[in-house]
């Protein structure tokens, strides 16, 4: 794990000597953080997974120099790719801008309790699937990623308030997927 100090000389050396090798490190760094995060996003859909992710660390390495170092590069990262992640629904026409709330796919919740790790995961992924993107975004940035609801405002460009809103909404979602009552 690089300090920020490292990460900040990292980023300087892509800057003033375009150091591809410094960019390397970067990408090595955050790559499976970012992988985790995007393939949540799209609901497990691994070709898109790659496709977005591909995309974020061009972005980033194209962008590099717009990078303020204000928030830390993983939270600049992170905002790249849920951007991206927003491009890509809006390409594929499954995104308006008026209306993220159309998305949340209808599913049938498990009839039966899970006991093995495996059908608590396939229940999460369910769980998620329910979810607007925004609603998944903000939710896999504070449970998964561990981000502060001050930086979830930041990488999504969602105010703060919103953001308590968005998860406070995955909660109850999720809880009534899990519960089995009704679903939204």
């Amino acid at each position: 794990m690089l300090s920020r100090l490292e990460e900040i000389a990292l980023v300087t050396r892509c800057i003033a000597t375009d150091d591809r090798d410094a960019f390397g490190r970067l990408v090595v760094e955050h790559q499976e953080g970012l992988r985790r995060f995007i393939l949540h996003l799209t609901g497990g859909d691994a070709s898109l997974t790659d496709d977005i992710g591909q995309e974020t660390f061009l972005k980033a390495y194209i962008s590099i120099k717009s990078f303020k170092a204000i928030s830390s590069f993983r939270t600049w990262l992170y905002q790249i790719a849920y951007n991206q992640y927003i491009n890509e629904l809006r390409r594929s026409s499954r995104l308006s801008d008026d209306s993220v709330e159309d998305l949340a796919p209808s599913l049938q919740p498990a009839a039966e309790s899970h006991d093995s790790a495996v059908d608590a995961a396939m229940d999460v992924e369910q769980c998620l699937k329910l979810l607007s993107p925004k609603e998944r975004t903000v939710t896999l940035l504070f449970y998964l990623e561990g981000q502060p609801i001050k930086k979830i405002a930041k990488i999504t460009d969602i105010p703060e308030g919103t953001v308590k809103v968005y998860l406070a909404r995955s909660r109850a979602k999720m809880s009534r997927f899990l519960t089995n009552d009704s679903l939204i």
